[in-house]
């Protein structure tokens, strides 16, 4: 049965999210309370204010203003307290919406500026997700800035976090793609696999297939974005080098329609590669990158792309098997997560 996908449904069904930025996903609200408590100023003096400057909607493909928005979030995450709070309040947020499981991402570099060292940033990330509810797991993953040459000392405090019970997963790369390969830091990702982390890389977004092919050397499980991997297929679809190779490893991709056209990856959703890179056998997951920037759930941004491509509920079941299955789980863990999923959608069928 073809059910309507409306909002109430899309609510309901179990969620996974794979790619999820937590200084992208501050609640305005708490970015009004917490720059007052540190005396930040920001571009917008109430709560309307504050989520309309940060929301690139309607304001078209600007990739310097899309990133210099988060110069302010980074700048209220510099102490245990703001990052405890605004991971819990990440948690309750998708779990509102549905998120069943999430991998919720952070460069814990990024909040040492004030002070912190890396372990007390784990910790502070740790006792957010221990005061989430109990209807969803969060997971979480490290990132690597790429311009930065902190890849070592991240990756050690991440497997020490781990030791000491942080539910860390995996470790990514973040930061401007072009110009700073994974292969910067071979090592650093050499030591988290040895360690018995899991790899996502961003590749495939601000940069093309060789940047692809760069992560997948580099030891990549899952793409972060991935879809410019459309452009290593031909016009009868044939797929180059780089693109047998993800197709081949059955990679996930965590496709972010949303924030690629606000991002200039692509111009609008309609022209999105989401369907092709389906059509073609990729191995697809929708995710919302950064919820404050690009005022989206994770519901919200799969009704936007089934409204866009005609997609039905079906398809929102395959999306999420497909991300469940891709979760950095332990296999145990992994086949409830399915059972969860499956249940769900189950569930939703009269």
């Amino acid at each position: 049965m073809d059910l309507p996908l409306t909002p109430d449904l899309l609510r309901r069904a179990p969620k996974v999210l794979l790619h999820d930025h937590l200084d992208g996903g501050l609640r305005p609200a708490t970015v009004l309370e917490l720059a007052s408590q540190v005396g930040h100023e920001l571009p917008a003096d109430d709560e309307a204010g504050v989520a309309a400057w940060f929301d690139q909607s309607d304001r078209g493909a600007d990739l310097e203003r899309y990133l210099s928005t988060f110069g302010h979030t980074v700048a209220l995450l510099q102490t245990e307290a703001a990052l405890t709070r605004v991971l819990r309040e990440c948690a309750e947020d998708l779990d509102a919406d549905g998120v069943v499981h999430a991998e919720v991402r952070y460069a814990p570099e990024l909040s040492t500026a004030g002070g912190l060292d890396l372990d007390a940033v784990f910790d502070a990330l740790a006792a957010g997700i221990a005061a989430a509810p109990a209807t969803i797991e969060v997971r979480l993953l490290a990132c690597i800035m790429r311009q930065e040459d902190r890849g070592d000392e991240v990756v050690a405090a991440a497997l020490r976090a781990r030791d000491r019970g942080v539910p860390v997963v995996g470790v990514d790369l973040a930061g401007p793609e072009r110009g700073f390969p994974a292969a910067r830091h071979a090592a650093a990702l050499r030591t988290a696999r040895a360690g018995g982390l899991h790899v996502t890389l961003h590749a495939g977004e601000a940069d093309g297939p060789a940047s692809v092919a760069d992560a997948l050397h580099q030891g990549a499980e899952r793409l972060g974005h991935g879809v410019r991997i459309v452009e290593d297929l031909a016009a009868d679809g044939a797929p180059g080098a780089v693109a047998r190779r993800v197709l081949a490893a059955g990679t996930p991709l965590e496709v972010c329609p949303t924030s690629n056209v606000h991002t200039g990856v692509v111009h609008d959703l309609g022209e999105h590669p989401v369907q092709a890179l389906r059509d073609a056998g990729f191995t697809v997951t929708l995710s919302t990158d950064n919820r404050l920037m690009s005022g989206v759930t994770l519901s919200g941004e799969l009704a936007a792309v089934s409204a866009a491509f005609g997609w039905h509920l079906d398809d929102v079941a395959q999306l999420t098997r497909a991300a469940a299955e891709a979760a950095f789980l332990p296999e145990q863990e992994r086949a409830l997560l399915l059972e969860r999923v499956q249940r769900g959608f189950a569930a939703l069928v009269p």
